[in-house]
């Protein structure tokens, strides 16, 4: 296990190096001159010129790249070209609305997906299943911002029971957690279904119903927890995407999270701001999916010989 976590975390590294180049080529390669945006309108060619510069925009590629990998190691994001603020206290005066955002919405999500998918299953070919599939097609093919604006619609501007927007109160997380979770828990309900079918058919599962046990002993303590390793895996990949701001509910909802503070520095070519949220969405995946490995061995004992 532990040569097993060894190898991922340089896997990990590995990882992080690599989409550390690719986004920094892409984004050198933009057909939009960050030094021209900075400098305005009006700037002539050596007002641009001296912005470029000063930011160490003219640098040959390779060095910049350097510069910006040294910097990394010291645990520096680089400094936003828009906001004159460090990248590192940009985001992480985000990652508590994007927390808040993330567990709410991974547990809506498989709240929901492990009760219908495992609904499903027990009544599977039936109408339950039909219905269950049914519904959970429609959540994962609806666009975030139908659902979110239905939501706004019914239980904020009609029934007044949620605010419209913003952050701070457990009534403001409701409505984007809702959305999150009725649109991820599609994926999950699917994902528990195949997983209890598969395990219901297995000698274990018979030989607990041939000694006498409930029906829902049955499920809870013997066919549930074989059936969880996809959903933690699932949930692992969740994290990441999560963390890396969910943009258009946030957009919705006024939620000032990470996506918020990447869309904005799309729109403003803010280079160092789009390589630090890529970065950290980077990073909160490989944790999830490490998380992810050191649960899957508890939840399952036959891993650990492996």
């Amino acid at each position: 296990m532990a040569l097993l976590l060894a190898q991922r975390m340089m896997q990990a590294v590995a990882i992080l190096f690599g989409v550390a180049l690719v986004t920094f080529l892409l984004l050198h390669f933009l057909p939009a001159d960050p030094a021209a945006l900075i400098a305005g309108r009006s700037a002539s060619a050596q007002m641009i010129a001296n912005v470029r510069h000063q930011l160490g925009l003219d640098l040959p590629i390779v060095q910049q790249f350097w510069h910006y990998l040294r910097g990394l190691l010291r645990g520096d994001l680089g400094r936003s070209y828009i906001q004159r603020s460090e990248v590192a206290t940009l985001i992480a005066s985000r990652i508590p609305a994007t927390l808040v955002l993330m567990v709410t919405g991974i547990l809506v999500e498989v709240s929901l997906g492990l009760l219908f998918g495992t609904l499903a299953a027990l009544k599977r070919n039936g109408i339950v299943d039909r219905l269950v599939m049914t519904l959970a097609f429609v959540g994962v093919s609806s666009p975030q911002f139908v659902v979110a604006l239905l939501l706004l619609y019914v239980f904020a501007a009609t029934l007044g029971w949620f605010p419209m927007s913003g952050y701070g109160t457990p009534a403001h997380v409701v409505l984007p957690a809702l959305t999150l979770g009725l649109l991820g828990a599609g994926w999950y309900a699917r994902m528990v279904r195949s997983a209890m079918i598969d395990v219901l058919n297995q000698d274990y599962v018979r030989t607990a119903r041939a000694k006498g046990l409930s029906q829902s002993r049955v499920i809870i303590r013997h066919a549930l927890p074989n059936a969880l390793l996809p959903v933690v895996a699932m949930i692992g990949i969740d994290v990441g995407q999560f963390m890396g701001g969910v943009v258009v509910v946030e957009a919705v909802y006024g939620w000032p999270g990470i996506g918020q503070l990447a869309w904005q520095a799309v729109q403003q070519v803010d280079v160092p701001i789009i390589m630090g949220v890529t970065l950290v969405s980077s990073l909160a995946i490989v944790i999830g999916n490490l998380l992810a490995d050191s649960l899957a061995p508890v939840l399952d004992p036959r891993i650990r010989g492996r």
